[in-house]
Parts: C-alpha cells; sequence; structure tokens
C-alpha cells in the first residue's frame, strides 16, 4: 500500500512540473503571438494595436443644467489605416438625443494623410440623471470603433424634477 501511494505521489509530481509547460503549449496553440522570431522575418514591421476609443467626460458630475465636454482619444490602430481616416462620428449623448458630424475631407493616401486622433464636443443636460455617453466612428453604416463615459447630473436649482 506504501508503495502504491508513493508511486501516485511521485507521478503528481511529475506532473505538476509539466503542467506549466502543458499550459503554454495549449494556451499558445490556437492565438497568434506578438513577439518577433530569431529569423528576423517580422523586422522592420511594426505591430499595432487594435483601434479603441477613450471617452473622459468634464466635469464627470454636475448640477443641472450642466453643460458638459466629452473628449475622445482614438488610441491604437495603425497611421495608414483608411479605414480611420476621415469618419464621421456620431454622439449618443444618452438623453435621446442625438448628434452627428461629417468631414469633408481629401482621399487618403497613405504616409501622406493623416489620422485624427482626438475629438471633442459638448452637451447641457437640463434634467438630473444618469447618462452614458456613446461616441461611434463610422464609415457608411459600419461602426469602426466606438467608446463610451458616464455622466451624473443632480439636481440644481432650476432642475423641473425637483420639488423645492
Amino acid at each position: 500500500m506504501a508503495s502504491d501511494s508513493r508511486a501516485r505521489w511521485t507521478s503528481l509530481r511529475a506532473w505538476r512540473r509539466a503542467l506549466p509547460i502543458v499550459c503554454v503549449v495549449l494556451v499558445g496553440a490556437g492565438a497568434p503571438l506578438a513577439f518577433q522570431d530569431d529569423k528576423g522575418d517580422n523586422k522592420g514591421k511594426k505591430e499595432t494595436k487594435r483601434a479603441s476609443l477613450s471617452l473622459k467626460a468634464n466635469p464627470p458630475i454636475a448640477f443641472s443644467p450642466a453643460n458638459i465636454v466629452v473628449t475622445a482619444e482614438l488610441k491604437g490602430g495603425s497611421d495608414t489605416d483608411d479605414e480611420l481616416y476621415c469618419p464621421s462620428l456620431e454622439w449618443d449623448w444618452g438623453d435621446g438625443t442625438k448628434s452627428e458630424s461629417n468631414a469633408d475631407c481629401e482621399p487618403f493616401e497613405a504616409g501622406k494623410s493623416s489620422i485624427k486622433r482626438r475629438f471633442t464636443a459638448s452637451h447641457t443636460y437640463n434634467m438630473a440623471d444618469n447618462y452614458r455617453v456613446l461616441l461611434r466612428l463610422r464609415r457608411g453604416s459600419k461602426t469602426i470603433v466606438g467608446g463610451n463615459t458616464s455622466i451624473q447630473v443632480k439636481p440644481g436649482f432650476r432642475d423641473p424634477s425637483e420639488n423645492y
């Protein structure tokens, strides 16, 4: 009986040492790896992260009526990606209103055209509530990238939702 449990213990220790190696192989097997190999096949190629939008409201908490300025920063994505060049903007203010803007841009030229990475807009909230502001960068009917932020508007002196 003692030798049987010793054999199991030895087998368990061997698996414990091998488990991290097995996990690394299984995890890495299906996903593309983001490093250069020793052969130098990726020389000169820059790995780019997927584009994302980071939104920031200023101020994030205010009293009604509140004029909120939202700034969006486009992070990641390639500077040579024509899909990110001159998109239409769709702001959803979370209070039932939307704003859209389309810029009139020259045709995209790789290496010459620049990708705009900062967008700013403002909106006035007249009622106290919690709002989620969404920004979508669009190309036609397709959303390229989107982001959101939360805003809290508290009742102000002239807020019709509060009884004084």
